[in-house]
């Protein structure tokens, strides 16, 4: 870099020389400089144009003065170490005016970094020796719009390979051509840059050729199961060099399950074939097997090709887990008793058979027999009396014993101790239990749970606390804990039944809206779509128009049903019900509606006064109506159809009636009846006219019957006295004379009487008067 120092002020200085006006010359060299990252550079300006001092900037930025040097009087220098800028602008700057006096812009260089190589087989199947490809790669930050040629160069003390590649970050040597003669010793690899521009060169990197030596892949040969483990046997080309070997093997499941994968390692030589033997194992499960190889700190070769075996039945792998859930007592002291034991690998090939004994405790009584019941796969269905008795579980596998457990059955009222104090709490899904065990000491405990009372799991436990899980989500279980002792089982004791999980009631719906003008009655029904949903803490009534803000009510969980005040009349509203839960989510319905122009319930009550006014009113026009009618209707009682009881004593009792207006007429006159005295009946007319008569009826005039008279008055008919009919008017009215009336006679009457006419004395062309007639009150209760 000195020498470049020098040549740029010696060409500075000739070029000052050579010109006349070198005093009002500024510039900065060199010029868009290439450097390669981390190095150093120096920037050299001349300052003939102006006076005083200069400082720099770095990006626009200042830069500190010490890194500047006044070489004499119009050149400073400018030294910048460690360079790591991609791209950076410096200038130089008059202190005095702020001039920039030149400029330059500088361009760091990446170098080619993580350099990798590996020798490997084309052909993961091949056997030959020697690897024939060796790959190398690195990586490097490219310049944009620059082609980038890259050289690298393979160095070892048998010789060296060099390739070139043209805008690739990896390149391949191949043996067969040539290209590399060092497998049996180190060699180093360096990568060369270069653009038209500038060219750039990595450090060296050195390998051992057996650590980046990649085996090909092994062959499986076989895969042999046994009743308690798996034989697995691969080959391996010869190397004079120890190799370790992985197993991988796991379950064959589906692929959305993703299977667990174990990984056995073993070390050996590669030149022999080797095996290796698997044990714990699951039975009667498909096992997929697979092997890799690798030189020791070289990479692991390709995984062989999978091959899948079923491994057998393991007997020393059967647990069956025998259980019993009892019944209360049935008819005749009958208990119904269901055996269940766990799955015993249903996948295996073969033949199971279940059989169950029921072993009655007191076997050595004679005449007790054993029942043996054939059973199905898991569980089983017997019946017990009320005595004691030991089931018996019995597994045979192609015809050969497999294994056996018993469980014991206790007698009705027999006394066995059992634990108290259960307790039960839900975390993430799992029951919780704990509780107090019996004075007595036992040697464990059963759990059983069901959510259905059909299907049961269970499990064992030597504490006094237990957890449930893989529980079916939000669903009530019943829950039993049993405790065990050495040769028989205390009495359970049931816990309250326990949900596995608690979620949202399931849905919020508004079943009605009642909208008025002003105001609305809104009311909503929650359902829950299972049994374990959460309680409610209290609903929050959101309502709003579609452009407004939106409202809300709250009330507690006792209400479901909300008033809503202060609506605008004939305005369409959303309303939905939201309710706080403490765990779990819940969908909401959305309900709209409309308010009236007018409140309906004042309509609703003028409807009902105007129709309890139109009620009243024709209510009462009917009873003036019925009362009219009574009273035009009411009958005027006609003496000649009358039968009139006997009068009573009293012919000196004035007459009630007003005088007529005729005074020769007297106020009351006698009318007198069949066998009264003459004195209690008096007729007066005008003009002295007289009359006989032969019957004690009374004569009234035509007019009294609407006819007016041509000639002489007849007698009218007579009643008969036997006639007994209603009274017209009131018996408790004192004025009435009559207490009956009849307006037809029988023949008989009419034969049984004789009427004669009497002539009358009248004054020629004179018209007959009426003739009024007054009875006074017969006493109620007289004969006629």
């Amino acid at each position: 870099m000195s020498i470049f120092l020098v040549l740029c002020v010696l060409a500075t200085v000739s070029s000052c020389c050579a010109d006349g006006n070198h005093s009002s010359t500024c510039n900065v060299v060199p010029k868009d400089q290439y450097i390669d990252v981390g190095s150093s550079i120096d920037i050299m300006c001349q300052t003939s144009c102006v006076n005083g001092k200069i400082y720099w900037t770095l990006n626009s930025s200042p830069i500190n003065e010490t890194l500047s040097v006044r070489v004499n009087s119009t050149h400073t220098l400018l030294s910048l170490r460690n360079f790591r800028q991609q791209k950076a602008t410096v200038q130089c700057h008059s202190e005095d005016t702020k001039q920039i006096l030149g400029g330059t812009i500088i361009k760091s260089i990446p170098k080619p970094t993580n350099i990798s190589c590996l020798l490997h087989y084309g052909n993961q199947s091949s056997s030959n020796l020697l690897p024939p490809f060796l790959n190398c790669s690195w990586k490097h930050q490219d310049p944009p719009s620059l082609k980038v040629n890259y050289t690298v160069l393979c160095v070892s003390r048998s010789g060296s390979s060099r390739k070139t590649v043209h805008d690739a970050h990896d390149i391949q040597f191949i043996r067969s051509e040539g290209q590399y003669v060092f497998i049996n010793q180190n060699f180093t690899v360096t990568v060369r840059a270069k653009t038209a521009a500038w060219e750039t060169e990595s450090k060296s990197y050195s390998f051992d050729p057996y650590h980046i030596f990649k085996l090909s892949r092994p062959k499986l040969e076989a895969v042999a199961a046994s009743s308690s483990s798996v034989l697995v046997k691969w080959r391996k080309g010869f190397l004079p060099k120890t190799c370790h070997c992985q197993v991988k093997y796991s379950k064959v499941l589906s692929a959305v399950e993703g299977p667990p994968e174990w990984l056995l390692n073993k070390t050996l030589n590669c030149k022999e074939n080797a095996n290796v033997t698997i044990e714990k194992l699951e039975s009667c499960t498909n096992y997929s097997f697979s092997v890799r190889c690798a030189l020791e700190r070289a990479p692991w070769s390709d995984w062989s090709q999978e091959k899948t075996v079923l491994t057998k039945l393991n007997k020393s792998h059967v647990k069956l887990r025998l259980w019993r859930k009892m019944s209360e007592s049935e008819k005749h002291g009958v208990r119904r008793v269901r055996a269940m034991w766990g799955d015993i690998f249903s996948t295996c090939p073969g033949t199971f058979e279940y059989s169950i004994s029921q072993i009655p405790q007191k076997l050595h009584m004679p005449g007790v027999n054993v029942t043996h019941t054939s059973c199905g796969n898991s569980t089983c269905d017997v019946f017990v009396d009320e005595d004691a008795y030991r089931i018996n579980l019995t597994v045979f596998y192609d015809d050969v014993l497999l294994a056996e457990d018993s469980v014991y059955i206790p007698a009705v009222g027999e006394s066995l101790p059992q634990i108290t104090d259960i307790q039960t709490s839900t975390h993430e899904g799992a029951i919780l239990l704990s509780w107090e065990a019996p004075v007595q000491p036992v040697s464990g405990y059963v759990i059983d749970w069901t959510h259905d009372g059909l299907q049961y799991d269970w499990k064992e436990s030597k504490y006094t606390n237990a957890t449930l899980a893989g529980l079916l989500d939000k669903k009530p279980y019943n829950i039993t804990v049993t405790p065990l002792f050495d040769d028989k089982t205390g009495h359970g004791t049931q816990a309250l039944q326990m949900c596995s999980s608690v979620g949202g009631p399931g849905h919020v719906d508004v079943i009605n809206v009642e909208a008025y003008d002003k105001s609305a009655n809104v009311t909503w029904e929650t359902k829950s779509q299972d049994a374990c949903s959460s309680s409610v803490i209290r609903y929050t009534v959101f309502y709003g128009t579609e452009d407004g803000p939106l409202l809300n009510v709250t009330v507690d969980n006792r209400k479901q049903s909300v008033f809503l005040k202060d609506l605008t009349p004939d305005t369409q509203y959303h309303v939905y019900v939201e309710p706080s839960l403490p765990v779990g989510n819940v969908t909401r319905g959305y309900r709209f509606f409309k308010t009236n122009t007018f409140d309906p319930r004042l309509i609703t009550a003028l409807k009902v006064c105007g129709g309890v006014l139109i009620f009243l009113v024709l209510s009462f026009g009917l009873c003036c109506v019925r009362l009219w009618k009574k009273f035009t209707e009411m009958p005027v009682p006609n003496p000649a159809l009358s039968s009139v009881a006997l009068w009573p004593n009293h012919p000196k009792e004035p007459c009630p009636f007003r005088p007529f207006s005729n005074p020769t007429e007297s106020l009351c006159d006698r009318v007198y009846t069949e066998g009264s005295p003459p004195s209690s009946l008096s007729l007066t007319t005008s003009s002295d006219q007289t009359e006989e008569y032969t019957d004690s009826a009374i004569i009234f005039t035509s007019s009294l019957q609407n006819q007016r008279p041509t000639g002489p008055a007849e007698t009218p008919h007579a009643f008969s006295l036997g006639e007994s009919t209603a009274l017209l008017f009131s018996e408790s009215n004192p004025v009435t004379p009559y207490r009956s009336q009849s307006s037809v006679e029988s023949p008989a009457q009419r034969s049984s009487r004789q009427y004669r006419r009497v002539p009358v004395k009248q004054t020629e062309k004179t018209a007959l008067k009426t003739i009024y007639v007054t009875l006074d009150m017969f006493e109620q209760g007289q004969s006629r």
